[in-house]
């Protein structure tokens, strides 16, 4: 990129980073609810001059910088929403709706992206192209990718780059993997039908919960004698619900849990192991057994050409670049990838707790670097786009 004006270092900029941080974290919202949300990010770009687009979102938004016609288009996203959680984390600006907390880090995705838009637009006329800037609604419902795609908002666009933080990694570091990094993320439900009794007349019944039990038992063994030990896949069984009493052998068991896999194959071919493993025990002792697959986000598969723009630029950024083992939690911007090259990477934010934890919290520190990198990123890929020395246009 040219070397024009930058916002990225002055602490004015890095202080009203932070504010919009904490003002999202202390009113979050969640999945398909983020209205108040997406007004303050709309009012936010507003005031710094960044158009918005007209793309059909109930919540969540696109907004543009760069470009106007001309020249490639890159995107950049982040989540904006929050978990049904409770905060516990005991900040000043905690969670002031009970219930609901920004326990992922969302908030701090979307400053970061907040900030690398104002970068942007100090800089618009360098700009090769345009930026398109996703605040994406609807992440852990693992739907929202899935709107902004339907909307059309992906139409032109040869890259797309996205970020998560990473509590396990120090502030100053970015995570950087090319191929698969985190996991397609399927939930199961298993419904158990047998036959009840009094539990003193067992011989009477067709048990659901000896069937459930030997069930758990049996998909344990999915993974070691399916997948092969140079891949890797997880099954746990994480919830089982039966009975109403202490002295009745129930009708039904009901068994809930999630599958993650890294590949589409291993995917598919544990999915049928599965079924077959949950029919096979259950007639095994009478009873029968069906499956109900929640589907969920495919496995996020990196770019490598993309993975290394990523590194190059994050050196410009003066980050520390790792590799980061893959990862099984799931993550909706492997849609994206679906439609277009994308690069997904982990920014180090030394975090006391992992994701999801009522407790969560993050070192501020590194929303600045983070939103630096994004903008550099987002550059760095238009001048490579602009001067055909890239593959990317010609797979997207």
């Amino acid at each position: 990129m040219g070397k024009g004006k930058r916002v990225e270092g002055d602490r004015a900029w890095e202080d009203r980073l932070i504010a919009i941080r904490r003002q999202l974290h202390q009113y979050p919202e969640l999945s398909n609810e983020e209205y108040a949300t997406t007004q303050a990010i709309r009012r936010w770009l507003e005031e710094a001059g960044i158009r918005i687009l007209p793309y059909a979102l109930r919540t969540g938004l696109i907004a543009e910088v760069g470009g106007r016609g001309s020249g490639p288009v890159v995107a950049l996203r982040a989540d904006i929403d929050a978990l049904p959680i409770q905060e516990e984390s005991g900040l000043p600006y905690a969670s002031a709706h009970p219930g609901k907390m920004h326990a992922c880090g969302h908030d701090y995705h979307t400053a970061a992206l907040l900030g690398a838009a104002f970068a942007l637009k100090e800089r618009e006329a360098e700009l090769a192209g345009a930026v398109r800037l996703i605040f994406q609604p609807a992440e852990e419902k693992a739907t929202g990718a899935q709107q902004v795609i339907a909307s059309g908002a992906l139409v032109g666009v040869s890259a797309i780059f996205g970020l998560h933080n990473k509590p396990d990694l120090p502030v100053g570091t970015v995570g950087i993997k090319s191929g698969p990094l985190m996991a397609a993320a399927d939930g199961f439900a298993i419904e158990v039908d047998g036959i009840g009794s009094h539990a003193a007349v067992p011989d009477a019944a067709l048990d659901p919960i000896v069937t459930a039990a030997h069930i758990v038992t049996a998909l344990q063994s999915v993974i070691s004698r399916n997948v092969s030990p140079l891949d890797s896949a997880v099954i746990s069984v994480t919830r089982i619900h039966s009975g109403t009493s202490w002295n009745v052998i129930p009708d039904k068991a009901v068994m809930d849990g999630t599958l993650r896999t890294f590949d589409e194959r291993v995917r598919t071919r544990v999915r049928r192991r599965l079924e077959e493993v949950v029919g096979g025990v259950a007639a095994a002792y009478g009873t029968t057994a069906s499956v109900r697959w929640i589907q969920g986000p495919p496995a996020v598969h990196n770019d490598t050409e993309l993975a290394e723009l990523g590194r190059e630029a994050a050196k410009r950024s003066g980050l520390e670049v790792v590799e980061p083992p893959p990862y099984t939690a799931g993550e909706d911007f492997a849609y994206y990838q679906r439609e277009v090259p994308g690069l997904f990477v982990f920014l180090g934010t030394a975090g006391t707790q992992e994701w999801h934890h009522p407790a969560f919290t993050l070192d501020e520190r590194a929303l600045a670097p983070s939103a630096a990198y994004l903008a550099q990123l987002a550059g760095d890929a238009l001048d490579q786009l602009a001067a055909g020395q890239t593959s990317i246009a010609a797979r997207s």
